[in-house]
């Protein structure tokens, strides 16, 4: 067995107010036991960025008494060189042959004054972790901790911005490189090979997703990478993402056209997108919903006689995860509040032939919005 070190956490972004946040939250609610496993909800709220395996790592809040962490004993260390290691958590260590959920069944009992009825769980946990804890509290109701989660993890503290502004502009200096790769001749692979590494050059850690999408696959937004090698007067959707040490993540598209002018018509309807990115993005302000900045791009591409070819929602939040709440879609009325972040990016796709996305991060303030991506949104021509 190697010697494990501690994955980065959040640093000093994390408070113990988080935590303390949640239970608040969960005691409006009336649930009586948070359960959080690794991944982002566990790292937001403690700084621990755990390991997902099958030995139980957990975070419990109930809605009384004080929380803590259920880890392996051999992760223990781990835990300790985090940032959760500060914030003053009892920490249950179980060995191999111990009963973990027993444990956190027995310790969230003793701290409510009674087993928990209603238990909420991370939405991305496990199903084996999440049934493990229904089992160890019988007669308990699961059900998703998202509400409780999303109320804190919607807005941004100045700090969390930061974090975000510090990732868009790593990206986008990564675009602004894009004519060192994308060429004819040459394959998508090969350009996402390259582009992948200049992710990690520019400041991220992780590589989240590539997409280099020529030709007919940029007509498929979540295509990535095939070998189809790039020609000359393709449009190329490129579409990148990746983490920073604190863990927050980076999102933006461009597209290109290699070796070539672009068509006349797809210059006309490229014209409709910016104006309908542009017009989303003015759009954002304290107080209005998520979904009429939906409709402020769409209106614009459908009054344009192209609606049908824009095929998803208008954004996702982001922060340490790259696609979270709040989302950007019709039937959504959420007002937006200042702190929010999320993506504008409305695409047209013309299947079989070619697509386009433009795609920015924003974050909404007390006086209209921020863009956190600055590159150029026309349609850019590379040499071939």
């Amino acid at each position: 067995m190697g010697t494990a070190t501690a994955p980065a956490g959040t640093g000093p972004l994390v408070t113990i107010d988080r935590v303390h946040a949640a239970r608040e939250i969960a005691g409006e609610l009336g649930l009586d036991l948070l359960v959080f496993t690794p991944g982002s909800d566990l790292r937001y709220l403690v700084g621990y960025n755990a390991h997902p395996l099958e030995r139980l790592t957990a975070l419990a809040v109930p809605a009384r008494g004080e929380a803590f962490l259920v880890v392996p004993r051999l992760e223990a260390p781990m835990v300790s060189a985090s940032p959760a290691g500060g914030l003053g958590l009892d920490v249950l260590a179980w060995d191999e042959t111990d009963d973990p959920f027993a444990l956190l069944a027995a310790a969230a009992g003793a701290r409510l004054g009674g087993a928990p009825s209603r238990v909420g769980v991370g939405a991305r946990s496990w199903a084996e972790h999440a049934l493990g804890v229904q089992r160890a509290v019988p007669g308990s109701a699961l059900e998703l901790a998202t509400p409780v989660v999303d109320r804190l993890r919607m807005v941004k503290s100045a700090a969390e911005i930061e974090e975000l502004t510090i990732a868009g502009a790593a990206i986008d200096r990564v675009h602004a490189r894009m004519g060192e790769w994308l060429r004819v001749g040459r394959t998508e692979a090969q350009v996402g090979a390259d582009i992948a590494a200049a992710i990690l050059e520019e400041g991220h850690v992780s590589v989240d997703f590539v997409i280099v999408g020529s030709g007919p696959n940029g007509a498929s937004p979540h295509h990535e990478l095939s070998d189809r090698t790039i020609g000359a007067g393709d449009v190329v959707v490129v579409d990148l993402g990746g983490g920073t040490p604190t863990g927050y993540r980076s999102d933006c598209t461009r597209t290109y056209v290699v070796g070539g002018a672009a068509a006349p018509d797809v210059t006309e309807w490229y014209g409709v997108l910016q104006a309908a990115q542009r017009a989303a993005t003015d759009a954002v302000r304290p107080g209005v919903t998520a979904e009429s900045i939906d409709a402020a791009a769409r209106t614009v591409i459908a009054d344009a006689g192209w609606g049908e070819h824009f095929i998803h929602r208008t954004g996702h939040g982001i922060g340490l995860d790259t696609h979270e709440a709040p989302y950007v879609v019709e039937g959504n009325d959420i007002p937006l509040v200042p702190g929010m972040a999320f993506s504008v990016e409305p695409g047209i796709y013309l299947a079989g032939r070619c697509g386009a996305r433009i795609e920015d991060i924003v974050v909404c303030t007390e006086d209209g919005v921020r863009v956190l991506n600055h590159g150029p949104r026309e349609l850019v021509e590379l040499p071939g």
